[in-house]
């Protein structure tokens, strides 16, 4: 498998490719192309074609969960698809692959009205064939969507403050659709996350469940741990090494501070729009 990092709060050094707060990533794996999140804008749009990579034969987009810096991109592709149709180009019009919850609108706050998805469920039915699933959903023999994410480490419990309007009624948002995609080598797994709101001790507990394989070569995407405690980062670390997880790629909202202290346990390596991994 190859994941190309189309999207993140920045760039690798000598590499002049556009950043943002948000993630993308695309996925290249035998059976098709897979676009996991889509950031705030078209950058990873910009991104891919300055990786010579056209984004007209993805087999899947998947969304990691429902919020403006995974989400919002998601307008500009139906765009470039619109604009392939017209043109009368070659193209593939993917499956997209979420949580039942990612459409329903989300407030972080303040006096946004939206933080959450711009396009409705109605409306990505009218551009995808959408399927919504809470279960684990396997895209090909070896890549699987895990769909809603138990919650097993207290430590790990999403912000209080963040509501979902469900039925016209705002309720507090457990981020139920925040999920993320395993990958199974031989090597053993790699798991592609957006956020973690989920909690990453979580994700990678039910990755090794669903693949029913212990060994984790590597964990790529956001940790979402820009304000954790200390106490909070050394529970992350005993249990992230009790999984067995030794190397990985946390970027995004994971945070400086975040970030020194995974470094001082597991191989932390640098990320940023440009990066290419590869994995056996």
């Amino acid at each position: 498998m190859r994941v190309r990092v189309l999207t993140d709060n920045s760039t690798l050094t000598d590499r002049y490719f556009l950043a943002e707060p948000g993630f993308s990533a695309l996925l290249e794996v035998e059976e098709g192309k897979v676009l996991f999140d889509l950031g705030y804008s078209d950058v990873f749009l910009k991104n891919a074609r300055k990786m010579d990579e056209t984004l007209l034969d993805l087999t899947h987009v998947v969304l990691s969960h429902g919020h403006l810096d995974h989400t919002w991109g998601l307008v500009h592709l139906i765009m470039t698809l619109t604009e392939a149709e017209i043109e009368k180009r070659s193209y593939l019009r993917p499956d997209l692959i979420a949580h039942p919850d990612v459409f329903f609108t989300k407030r972080s706050g303040g006096t946004l009205p939206e933080s959450g998805s711009l396009l409705s469920e109605e409306k990505c039915r009218e551009q995808f064939r959408l399927v919504l699933s809470k279960k684990p959903m396997w895209l090909s023999k070896d890549l699987v969507f895990l769909g809603e994410i138990p919650r097993r480490y207290a430590f790990e419990s999403p912000e209080p403050a963040r509501k979902l309007c469900r039925n016209g009624i705002l309720e507090p948002d457990r981020m139920a659709d925040d999920s993320a995609l395993v990958w199974r080598g031989e090597d053993g797994l790699v798991v592609i996350t957006g956020c973690s709101h989920s909690g990453i001790c979580n994700i990678v507990a039910y990755a090794r469940e669903v693949c029913r394989e212990e060994q984790i070569q590597d964990i790529i995407g956001g940790f979402h741990l820009l304000r954790a405690t200390d106490d909070r980062l050394n529970a992350i670390v005993a249990t992230l090494t009790t999984l067995g997880v030794s190397r990985m790629h946390p970027c995004h909202c994971t945070g400086f501070h975040a970030r020194r202290r995974l470094s001082e346990a597991f191989f932390v390596e640098e990320v940023g729009s440009g990066l290419v991994c590869e994995y056996t």
